[in-house]
């Protein structure tokens, strides 16, 4: 398989090749133990008995699309805070903001978008080597056409590239649809997020996971400066939590969750992340309920 992969490359994704494919780590490890008793009145004759142990041992090593955005950070900083490795491929690179966890992470510069002729390429071999997972943040705004190319077809490379070197399992961030209309629905933005999400579902049926959150706050950077973000989504979730049981009879009116859908903390959202990464039978769509459920199991 070629190193630098092109849109004009996505069908020979599909194809098999051996040489391509990443090594896993053996979750299986033996384990030496020597011991030695001396005891009062007992000679210590200094013979040690081997005794091995065979442990279950899960190494992850994660490989985080966009790991230096908003989301993507967040989500590097919980996963190494829970012992995962962690690998972000962005166009930035590292951060240039302080943080102790930033040191944790293998931060690759290099996530390209050629936009119209090619729509994301990058070094697949260097970065998905070993991984166990792959968890995609791209999107953004802009021209129907941009919008249909990196929020679908860019994803749809990363989970094809992902499924031909082997990885067990993607995760998808995506987008709750806020009961919109259907003429809404069909904007470049969401369609392209629902392609991208239906190529995870078909190329992991077992194993793919998809994230469907609606406003995400948290303190947001942009170009040096801080956005609290959580000035206005930590009140909003508490009132429309609190009031949830008098709303739900308005969740069925078009638009309704413009402002009924509670926000999502970007933390949860990333807590949400490592439950996927970390447990073998969370996999298919999750609402912004279901994302804040996943996130209290893995709170410490």
């Amino acid at each position: 398989m070629a190193s630098m992969l092109s849109f004009s490359t996505i069908p020979t994704l599909g194809s098999s090749s051996s040489s391509s494919r990443a090594s896993f780590p053996s979750r299986l490890s033996s384990l030496s133990l020597s011991h030695r008793y001396a005891e009062a009145g007992v000679k210590d004759d200094f013979r040690s008995a081997t005794i091995d142990v065979v442990a279950d041992v899960k190494t992850e090593r994660v490989v985080v699309l966009g790991g230096s955005g908003f989301v993507g950070s967040a989500i590097c900083k919980a996963a190494v805070s829970k012992g995962i490795e962690v690998i972000s491929l962005s166009r930035s690179g590292r951060p240039t903001y302080p943080g102790s966890w930033i040191d944790q992470v293998t931060w690759i510069p290099g996530m390209f978008y050629n936009l119209p002729r090619d729509v994301f390429y990058t070094n697949w071999d260097e970065i998905l080597f070993g991984a166990t997972a792959v968890v995609s943040t791209i999107g953004g705004f802009g021209s129907e056409e941009q919008m249909q190319r990196i929020n679908g077809e860019a994803n749809i490379v990363s989970v094809n590239a992902a499924k031909e070197f082997g990885i067990p399992k993607f995760i998808f961030i995506s987008v709750h649809d806020y009961n919109l209309p259907s003429f809404v629905l069909s904007t470049g933005y969401f369609t392209g997020k629902r392609k991208a999400e239906a190529e995870v579902l078909s190329k992991y049926p077992n194993s793919g996971v998809v994230l469907r959150p609606g406003f995400i706050y948290g303190k947001r950077r942009v170009d040096g400066f801080e956005i609290p973000l959580d000035l206005i989504g930590q009140p909003a979730e508490r009132i429309l939590s609190a009031i949830e049981n008098f709303t739900k009879p308005l969740s069925s009116l078009p638009a309704s969750d413009l402002l009924l859908a509670p926000p999502v903390n970007v933390d949860d959202l990333a807590l949400a992340v490592v439950n996927a990464v970390t447990d073998d039978d969370f996999f298919g769509v999750f609402t912004i309920e279901q994302i804040k459920e996943a996130a209290a199991k893995v709170k410490v």
